[in-house]
């Protein structure tokens, strides 16, 4: 029986400049990071290292939850993903929760990366996150 390397995924976290607070989420918060130490430990199950890490240099402006989806960017450069917004991997949001779109687009890109549109493909649910979608 061989063993099956892992695939490593990075999800970044920007910072925020929020221009209202009904789109705050509190990305320090216990409840976060709760939900990421679940959220680690279920993918490594299936074979997929997750590592997140916070970018501060990049400020997004936080005016609607679409900018929301923009502060969370997953890579997963074994499928050729790189820094690739929440917003643009799952398209529009169904329950407007970040932690579910944020599992929702992890688990895309570690299990259907073919089904991630390219960068380069025009979507309407970015807006300032610098991403090139």
């Amino acid at each position: 029986m061989t063993c099956k390397k892992s695939k490593q995924m990075i999800i970044t976290v920007h910072d925020q400049k929020h221009l209202r607070s009904d789109w705050y989420f509190d990305f320090d918060s216990r409840l976060f990071q709760d939900y990421l130490t679940e959220l680690k430990a279920e993918m490594k199950r299936l074979g997929v290292i997750l590592a997140v890490v916070r970018n501060q240099d990049v400020v997004i402006s936080i005016n609607s939850y679409a900018d929301l989806l923009n502060v969370v960017k997953i890579s997963s450069p074994q499928d050729g993903h790189s820094n690739q917004c929440v917003g643009h991997i799952i398209g529009k949001s169904n329950q407007l929760n970040i932690m579910e779109d944020i599992g929702t687009a992890v688990r895309r890109v570690a299990f259907a990366p073919e089904t991630v549109a390219p960068s380069s493909e025009f979507r309407k649910v970015c807006h300032n996150c610098g991403c090139g979608c």
